[in-house]
């Protein structure tokens, strides 16, 4: 499968929720399912690297899917918001470079 771009993303996001008449969940009910995703997703990590294994009878997700589930929420917020990814993306890389730029330890930086 070809690597999609934010803007693909989107756009694909926003033909398959067009579809339906409900169309997209208010900002509310969004930011309750990235809360509700991001629970299933700390779930998975707690089974893999945690002390908590599954049960036996355990639905068979991955941090794989839970990601994917999360990403598609995120795209479903923004897109609802009429918020570009990328521009947002864009900003938020250029706020790391600048603000952050020396709050961590660069791996070629001299000791």
């Amino acid at each position: 499968m070809s690597e999609k771009s934010l803007a693909e993303m989107q756009r694909e996001v926003d033909r398959y929720i067009g579809q339906f008449k409900e169309g997209y969940f208010s900002p509310l009910a969004m930011l309750a399912r990235l809360t509700e995703e991001a629970g299933e997703l700390a779930r998975e990590v707690n089974h893999l690297y945690g002390e908590k294994p599954k049960k036996a009878d355990e639905a068979d997700n991955s941090i794989e899917m839970e990601l994917g589930d999360l990403l598609f929420i995120i795209i479903c917020f923004a897109n609802s918001l009429q918020i570009d990814l990328t521009e947002a993306h864009n900003k938020v890389m250029h706020k790391f470079a600048t603000r952050d730029a020396n709050r961590w330890t660069k791996k070629n930086a001299e000791p």
